[in-house]
């Protein structure tokens, strides 16, 4: 009985440790196509699949279209931001290829915590 008890504890600080982690900020900066990150910037296609290693990730398979609203700054330039279909996530911009530009002049603002939260 005693164990089982330790097992929950253990299961339960382990969920705790990958939900904290799942909320820290990816990058201090990000660019967008408006001041809210609602313009679309690029339609791209996936080079090659993609899993995620949490659920702030976009998942996809090669030849998948993908609409870009986020590109992260600063120190993090190597993910992007978008949606396919309904799904919304950030991405390894290496993964992709621009086939459509919306919009060439991007804002840069700061990143909050709200943007890197699991939904």
């Amino acid at each position: 009985m005693a164990k089982f008890g330790v097992h929950r504890i253990l299961l339960l600080a382990i969920s705790l440790t990958k939900c904290l982690e799942s909320t820290k900020l990816l990058a201090d900066l990000k660019k967008c196509g408006d001041l809210e990150c609602e313009a679309l910037i690029n339609r791209v296609s996936a080079m090659r699949d993609y899993r995620g290693p949490d659920c702030r990730y976009l998942n996809f398979t090669k030849g998948e279209e993908i609409s870009v609203y986020v590109k992260l700054a600063g120190e993090r330039e190597d993910l992007w931001a978008g949606s396919k279909g309904k799904e919304f996530g950030y991405f390894p911009r290496d993964a992709v290829q621009i086939e459509e530009v919306f919009i060439s002049e991007e804002i840069q603002m700061s990143t909050k915590e709200s943007d890197f939260l699991c939904l």
